[in-house]
């Protein structure tokens, strides 16, 4: 098991994954999403290349509408 941190929470997945099984394991539309990885915000094409680690920190942010 592994330990993250996804918007300041404490998130734990077992064993390896990458980002992209991650975010669809929350249901996560890889259309409409923003995410920082460590720091860097992340293009949306580089997103099937991360597997995510031990200690990593996401930030997942989504658009939000109003008015």
């Amino acid at each position: 098991m592994i330990a993250l941190t996804v918007n300041g929470k404490p998130r734990y997945v077992d064993g390896s994954v990458d980002l992209v099984s991650f975010l669809k394991s929350y249901d996560v539309n890889l259309q409409h999403v923003a995410v920082g990885y460590n720091g860097i915000v992340l293009e949306k094409d580089r997103y099937p290349e991360v597997l995510l680690k031990e200690g990593d920190v996401l930030e997942i942010v989504r658009p939000v509408g109003g008015g």
